[in-house]
């Protein structure tokens, strides 16, 4: 509780970690809003990744989860090679090998010149470099998947058995069952998956360090940058308080419209 609070009043203060803390008010959240570009850039890049990251990462999780479903001899292997980018992803190790794979002698850009293609500078090209690491997130999708084949599982097979008597196809019973009652797996993975992105910092540290010309600059490297390259711890917090409000106020959003697309078992009582 005590950090939690000091930092709230840490965001009025003008703070270099060294020195007492100098009290300015709301001067912190002005230059935030009103002065520092940076700020609103780092704000949209990391919308930008959240709003295709998720998405992406829930459709092929969902997915994954659905073919690992079927029980055969290998399924328990299969299962744990797809949870393993998970525990790795946000290891120093795997971003740095992920860099490698990206570079301009990487094996992609290999690929490339193999088939008589061009090849494509990923990480220094802005257009580019943001998918990048965004595919990174994407790959980290074990924990999701988990998530979603232990709802697979839960799902009574009478259902799946009723509706195969009436005719239902597999991609039919696939929207009409699996999905509808999925939606609570979906609910709880959509809220994490906001606020993980929202707070992404690891890989563009480690990558690209926000380059190029801030293609990259998540909002979490920026604060970073600000408390521990600038010594605005002040600034900092202040940054940190608005980003707490934003991501509370989309989880109360996705929160408030789950009435109208989350359906739960108990609800049939």
């Amino acid at each position: 509780v005590y950090p939690f609070v000091y930092s709230l009043y840490l965001s009025f203060t003008d703070y270099d970690v060294v020195s007492k803390s100098n009290w300015i008010g709301v001067q912190n959240y002005i230059q935030m809003f009103t002065a520092d570009e940076k700020f609103w850039i780092s704000f949209k890049v990391t919308c930008k990744l959240a709003v295709i990251q998720v998405p992406l990462k829930l459709i092929f999780s969902l997915l994954v989860a659905v073919l690992l479903a079927r029980t055969t001899k290998m399924t328990g292997i299969y299962r744990a090679a797809f949870y393993l980018p998970s525990l790795l992803g946000g290891s120093v190790a795997v971003a740095m090998t992920w860099k490698q794979l990206w570079g301009n002698d990487g094996v992609f850009n290999k690929i490339l010149s193999s088939v008589g293609l061009p090849t494509v500078n990923w990480l220094s090209n802005t257009k580019t470099a943001l998918y990048v690491l965004l595919l990174l997130g994407v790959w980290q999708f074990g924990s999701q998947m988990l998530i979603f084949l232990a709802g697979i599982k839960d799902i009574p097979k009478s259902l799946h058995e009723a509706a195969i008597v009436d005719g239902a196809g597999p991609v039919k019973r696939f929207f009409k069952i699996t999905l509808p009652m999925l939606t609570p797996c979906i609910f709880f993975n959509l809220v994490n998956g906001i606020i993980g992105s929202m707070q992404s910092f690891n890989s563009a540290f480690l990558i690209s360090g926000g380059a190029p010309l801030n293609s990259t600059l998540y909002y979490g490297l920026y604060q970073y940058q600000q408390a521990f390259t600038y010594k605005h711890m002040g600034y900092a917090s202040a940054m940190a308080w608005f980003l707490m409000i934003v991501i509370v106020l989309m989880t109360a959003l996705v929160f408030r419209s789950s009435a109208g697309w989350v359906y739960y078992q108990d609800d049939r009582l």
